[in-house]
């Protein structure tokens, strides 16, 4: 039996059959590479119902298909149901992409360039050259920018929100110095401009931010950096007239020299620039179709493909970030602290709480705090078996009620003005299984042994990936997503180039990066538990043998002991986390109220 999606599915292939095209590649992201999109380009969720925050899609005649990570198998295989939609599984043994797959099936193959990167329809292209490199057969990718216009009724239009800006004593740099920056990267590289996509990037170097994405504080928006000049591609047709903030804003960048223009008018500056310019883009998120504008003016030897140096920029905190960083984690703290006294006391007291309303309290304890812009992604607020989903969208309408027994897992956090947080913290609320203890133990020592750590300058995250999953593994037990993920400021909450995880990235951790450090497991129909602080990276001293690095956690909240089963661990770690625990009432007590503050007492007590 179809259903909406199906029918959606239909609509796509008539106008596939209309256009000669075998197949169409439908991008979960947007024309700038971003992690969350804006509604109108939440093209998969529209074509599938599928709302994780990675997933890709291919259409044939005879086949639909999802593609997506493990922490998405089990909410996929659920809102897949009844569309025709298969699920295809990535970062399994034995996967196949969709560049191959397609490849293998389809001779022309349609996508909206503006909607997918200049690396990924590269790779697409790479296939089909592949498996045609034995064949007569005609082939190509076809750049058909927001197809989905024809098919999708109502589509919502460009975001435009307020931008504000931030001054030195919030990010410890000014844009000019920034651009500075950008411009001695181009004169070492023999570069004339450089153009930045990536909306964090470009936020970053304009200590600019706004709210065109959800969670996210950024401006759909292109930056041009030449020798001379800085345009921004901002404006939008329907802005109308701005508001105050948005024009003292610009009124404010126009002062450093920075042109504020339409966000259409990039291609009418590029169709206008002088033969022989070079111009460097970061290819892994410039879109397809924008990079063909490009080499169609500046030919192939003008558009320089490359690794912008912007993300390395920002990853690395400067002294005014960091201390920033550390109060909005202690602000933070507070205010979980409080969510986390308040379920506890009305689970106890018998109230009916369900993941939803729970959700909705965490938010309120954040917006108190001053400085509070939101929350940095949608909680997950998950009881019991709704936590082996790693990644679980707790619905308005049904959620389970939290009961008090077993584990309540909530991950989450908030944009403030002075910093970015996430935090996940698993939860006893009353008498426990032996599993789900010793799961909880398990992946408590993982998440203490990777901050434990010391290493040498040089490291990259994937070479301390083991330490977080040493004791999962010597127990046979394992967790399918990433370790940990570089966290902005005022920021996205998942930011490179650094991360901890199994696959191979070279990208040293630095002094002064911030990186999640979050192991977990996940039984389904059973329960799901996982453990996250933030960690920054500092020195830890010099000798002989070089210069050695480790972590200062930042998140400060408790760390339940009840549900620790204090055999499964050693002397260094026991030590660890009565350690972090008494810093934790000694950060938080006076930022309480008396009651929370007690009951904190209580909960950090030391365990032997």
């Amino acid at each position: 039996m179809g259903n909406i999606h199906s029918a959606r599915v239909a609509a796509i292939r008539r106008m596939m059959a209309e256009n000669g095209w075998d197949a169409v590649v439908i991008s979960g992201s947007d024309p700038h590479g971003s992690e969350y999109p804006a509604p109108r380009w939440k093209q998969v969720e529209w074509v599938s119902g599928f709302t994780g925050e990675a997933g890709d899609m291919v259409i044939t005649q005879e086949h639909a298909g999802l593609w997506t990570d493990p922490r998405y198998f089990i909410q996929a295989s659920d809102q897949l149901s009844g569309s025709g939609i298969e699920l295809h599984k990535t970062r399994i043994p034995g996967a196949v992409g969709i560049p191959e797959w397609v490849a293998g099936k389809a001779d022309i193959v349609a996508v909206d360039g503006m909607s997918q990167s200049s690396v990924s329809v590269g790779s697409i292209v790479s296939a089909l050259a592949a498996s045609h490199a034995d064949s007569e057969r005609e082939y190509r990718v076809v750049d058909a920018p927001d197809f989905l216009d024809r098919v999708w009724d109502y589509r919502p239009w460009y975001p435009v929100s307020p931008v504000i800006t931030l001054d030195e004593q919030n990010v410890g740099e000014s844009r000019h110095r920034k651009i500075i920056r950008l411009r001695k990267f181009l004169m070492e590289k023999g570069y004339d401009a450089v153009l930045l996509s990536a909306l964090d990037d470009i936020a970053w170097v304009l200590n600019a931010r706004g709210g065109d994405i959800e969670y996210n504080p950024l401006v759909i928006s292109y930056l041009l950096v030449t020798l001379e000049d800085v345009y921004w591609y901002v404006t939008k047709e329907n802005t109308g007239e701005l508001d105050i903030e948005t024009a003292d804003s610009f009124s404010e960048l126009r002062a450093d020299s920075v042109e504020i223009r339409n966000y259409d008018d990039l291609a009418v500056d590029v169709s206008g620039l002088e033969e022989g310019i070079r111009i460097f883009t970061d290819s892994g998120t410039l879109n397809y179709h924008t990079h063909l504008m490009l080499e169609s003016v500046l030919g192939p030897d003008g558009v320089i493909d490359g690794i912008s140096p912007v993300p390395l920029y920002k990853a690395v905190k400067n002294p005014v970030e960091t201390e920033n960083l550390r109060e909005a984690c202690l602000e933070d703290g507070a205010a979980v602290e409080q969510f986390l006294f308040w379920l506890e006391s009305g689970v106890k007291a018998g109230e009916s709480i369900s993941e939803w309303e729970a959700s909705e309290k965490l938010t309120w304890f954040r917006s108190r705090i001053p400085g509070y812009r939101g929350n940095s992604f949608a909680n997950i607020s998950a009881y019991g078996p709704s936590a082996a989903l790693p990644h679980y969208s707790t619905p308005r309408e049904g959620s389970s009620v939290i009961e008090p027994r077993g584990l309540y897992l909530t991950d989450s956090g908030g944009q403030y003005i002075f910093g970015t947080t996430d935090i996940t913290r698993t939860v006893p609320m009353g008498e426990c299984t032996p599993l789900e203890k010793e799961d909880y133990t398990l992946v408590l020592k993982g998440m203490i042994s990777l901050a434990m750590a010391v290493f040498p300058e040089g490291t990259a995250g994937c070479q301390l990936d083991v330490l977080a999953r040493n004791a999962l593994w010597r127990s046979k037990r394992n967790f399918g997503h990433g370790t940990g993920h570089g966290v902005g400021f005022y920021l996205c909450v998942h930011e490179g180039p650094q991360d901890i995880r199994q696959n191979f990235n070279p990208q040293p951790l630095l002094p002064g990066m911030v990186t999640s450090d979050e192991p977990g497991i996940y039984r389904e129909g059973m329960h799901g538990v996982r453990h996250e602080n933030l960690l920054l990276c500092r020195e830890a001293g010099n000798n002989e043998f070089g210069r050695w690095l480790g972590f200062e956690t930042l998140t400060c909240c408790h760390i339940d002991t009840s549900a620790v089963i204090t055999e499964l661990m050693n002397a260094d770690e026991i030590a660890w986390l009565n350690a972090y625990n008494a810093s934790v009432y000694r950060k938080l007590s006076a930022r309480l109220p008396d009651d929370v503050a007690a009951w904190l007492k209580e909960k950090t007590a030391a365990v032997e």
